[in-house]
């Protein structure tokens, strides 16, 4: 079972983004994309829509990967 940060880094090395630019995108800073995909911060909801919305994925796809 995968963890919600190598979920992210996986669809967000798929989409062909850096971290800096998946942050960009998503409206975040390419550190905390960084500690989400470390496991150090858990996203909230409001941000895990934003990344999928950047990177072209759905949310549902990231979580059921997860489960």
């Amino acid at each position: 079972m995968s963890t919600i940060g190598e979920e992210i880094r996986k669809a967000r090395q798929e989409a062909g983004l850096t971290q800096e630019q998946l942050g960009f995108e998503a409206g975040i800073s390419r550190q905390y994309v960084s500690l989400l995909e470390l496991e150090q911060k858990s996203p909230t909801l409001d941000v895990l829509l934003r990344l999928c919305k950047a990177m072209g994925v759905s949310a549902g796809t990231i979580v059921k990967r997860v489960e």
